[in-house]
């Protein structure tokens, strides 16, 4: 993308006033999408991205500057607009050894660019034809299509020099069935960091006809309860719940600024025992998965709380080495535009031994959430609020009636002490985007199936 030369060079422009460190992060990103609504294709573009961003630090302070002009005197203009920006001293030259650090990107059998377009619309014509022929209820159909291919190089100035190839590739049908009830939804999406192989792997039929199946049971739904009440929450759908209400509690930069829950508290039980949760965006094919982050340093699988015990957070480059350790691969920046920052790859928690069946058996009442939509968390307090988008009633040991949409509420480190039945089920969930700080990335979550002793249900029943 960049000669070695040039970037050696560059980055010495970047400490010629005295700067501390400086990384060069270069970046050229493909997509193509398609979009479908109500039987017609409404959207179907692509697009490139191609650029760098200059980061240099002095002290505390950091100057960055991107440009689209990757040549030597684009790249050594942004450089010097953040060296002058972080406003070092000195002068003087610094030469920099870069030396290429091996990293082993996943194999792509079929590269999306490679696919024409009419076949991915065929799978949206598909997919719309197979939901509404689920029932005459469906009313409406939406379905959508992305690929990616962002290919990465970071340089800095401590010799290291790392490349990655990343594709991506995602599916997803939304369906809406209208009755007596009201208007119902159903959704179902798949992604993973693979080619246009996803296809071998899942079938779009059967994804429009869990998407209708969804919003079809919601018709005959009742309001959900509420009020306090043991919660289970099934393997893979909840894993949402555990990212946004713990994760991001565990990224160093929350944890130095006291906006987490979890600050000073390494080495203290802030969870029942039998609780891990691991942080791994080494996990082959996932949404959060890569060979290096977006500071060129390799993807970790980080333990962060273990057998209910906090044992670490997540830490970027600059964050890691002021406190004299090694980063753990959790610097993510959404674009070349962007500084990285501390984010989540694919979290997850660990399973247990209990059969899933034996956990609903061993729960006279209370509610089964098979998927958790979008909320809102307070990093601070831990406290949340999610919408079931599929959830049922338990009554006496049984999984019973559907729910209409409600509310799960709570405080994320008591729902940590509050587990207590975990299952040997563990599945991913599905791909996600996760916004920090006004930039998104790709992340994934996964639980298996466990019981919580009380959680809040926000419902509509009297």
């Amino acid at each position: 993308m960049i000669e070695e030369p040039i970037l050696q060079r560059v980055i010495g422009a970047a400490l010629r006033t005295g700067g501390d460190f400086a990384e060069v992060f270069a970046e050229d990103k493909r997509t193509s999408s398609a979009y479908l609504d109500d039987g017609k294709v409404e959207e179907l573009t692509s697009g490139r991205d191609r650029g760098a961003g200059i980061r240099v630090v002095v002290g505390d302070t950091t100057g960055y500057a991107h440009t689209a002009d990757l040549s030597e005197a684009g790249l050594t203009a942004a450089a010097e607009a953040a060296a002058a920006a972080a406003r070092g001293g000195g002068g003087g030259t610094k030469v920099v050894a870069l030396e290429r650090r091996p990293t082993s990107p996943g194999t792509i059998r079929i590269y999306p660019d490679d696919v024409p377009k009419a076949r991915k619309v065929e799978l949206l014509l598909t997919a719309d034809e197979v939901a509404r022929s689920e029932g005459s209820a469906i009313t409406q159909v939406s379905a959508s299509y992305a690929d990616s291919r962002r290919r990465i190089l970071v340089a800095n100035s401590e010799g290291n020099l790392a490349t990655d190839d990343q594709v991506r590739t995602l599916f997803a049908v939304s369906c809406v069935a209208t009755g007596d009830t009201g208007m119902q939804t159903g959704r179902e999406s798949v992604g993973h960091t693979m080619g246009f192989e996803l296809f071998d792997r899942y079938d779009v039929e059967e994804l429009a006809k869990t998407a209708a199946g969804r919003a079809l049971t919601k018709l005959s739904a009742r309001p959900a309860p509420s009020g306090s009440m043991p919660v289970v929450i099934g393997s893979g759908g909840g894993g949402v719940l555990f990212h946004e209400a713990c994760g991001h509690g565990l990224e160093a930069d929350l944890v130095a600024k006291s906006a987490s829950v979890f600050r000073g508290r390494v080495g203290e039980r802030v969870a029942s025992p039998g609780v891990t949760i691991v942080d791994d965006g080494t996990m082959d094919l996932e949404w959060g998965r890569f060979a290096i982050d977006d500071e060129g340093n390799p993807a970790q699988r980080n333990v962060l709380i273990e057998d209910g015990y906090l044992s670490d957070y997540m830490w970027d480059f600059l964050r890691a080495r002021k406190e004299g350790r090694a980063s753990s691969g959790n610097g993510r920046r959404q674009s070349y535009q962007h500084l990285p920052m501390v984010r989540m790859t694919n979290t997850y928690l660990l399973a247990g031994t209990d059969e899933p069946d034996d956990i609903i058996a061993s729960t006279p009442s209370g509610v089964f959430v098979k998927h958790l939509g979008g909320g809102q968390v307070n990093t601070a307090t831990g406290d949340f609020v999610f919408g079931m988008t599929e959830a049922y009633l338990i009554e006496d040991g049984e999984i019973t009636e559907p729910l209409r949409e409600g509310n799960l509420i709570g405080n994320g480190p008591e729902v940590l002490t509050q587990i207590d039945a975990l299952g040997n089920d563990f599945a991913m969930g599905p791909p996600g985007t996760c916004g920090k700080d006004g930039q998104g990335v790709p992340v994934g979550d996964g639980v298996p199936t466990l019981r919580v002793q009380s959680l809040t249900i926000g419902g509509t029943a009297a």
